[in-house]
């Protein structure tokens, strides 16, 4: 396990809306080490390879992150840190509205997904480079983040705005299709995020109807 004081952490802070995503607030290390391996895989890519794109010396490297793997934990940390701080100040501007959660919950997942997709695309596919500690830490990151949508459909069954029998499965299957989204979407595509927002909270509301 990577320790604490082995790991800085790029600090998430987004902007005033929690929608745009223009800023891109990694540490400039961790961005290369995304973009390596974004280009040819965790195991495909080397302390080298990522310490050139970063413009640093290998030891440059290793004085801030002691190994690649550590880079890996610091990008998946990074990843989920700053979808939980959007999602929760989407969640706040819903005003405890339960059909408004709902809509802005898919729509931050949405957003995230489609604008930072070789982040969440990384934070999908590397959990099988972490080590197991590493591993049980980012799912627990993860089912936090999966607990807050299975929070708001069960309200809204108990509220009778959402009538599905099955609201487990329900978000399951959401947050399985926002994420979804990191595969395929493309920035020079047919739509856009904002018009795939819209499209995915019609998807959603009819998997909860």
């Amino acid at each position: 396990m990577v320790k604490a004081d082995e790991t800085p952490k790029s600090q998430p802070v987004i902007n005033k809306d929690w929608r745009v995503h223009d800023q891109n607030l990694m540490k400039p290390i961790l961005a290369a080490a995304l973009d390596a391996i974004v280009e040819v895989g965790y195991h495909g890519t080397s302390i080298r390879k990522i310490a050139d794109r970063a413009g640093l010396s290998v030891p440059g490297v290793y004085h801030h992150y002691s190994s690649k793997h550590a880079l890996l934990v610091g990008i998946m940390e990074f990843g989920m840190e700053d979808l939980w701080v959007r999602t929760q100040a989407a969640i706040t501007e819903a005003g405890g509205d339960i059909t408004k959660e709902f809509e802005l919950y898919v729509e931050c997942m949405v957003l995230f997904h489609a604008s930072r997709p070789e982040l969440a695309w990384t934070a999908l596919n590397e959990i099988r480079s972490l080590d197991a500690e590493s591993r049980d830490l980012y799912i627990q990151r993860r089912d936090r983040q999966h607990r807050m949508l299975d929070e708001i459909i069960n309200n809204g069954c108990n509220a009778g705005l959402f009538t599905t029998a099955y609201p487990r499965q329900a978000s399951t299957a959401i947050i399985t299709m926002c994420t979804g989204i990191a595969q395929w979407f493309r920035k020079d595509g047919e739509l856009t995020p904002e018009e795939l927002v819209i499209r995915y909270q019609d998807f959603a509301t009819k998997i909860v109807s």
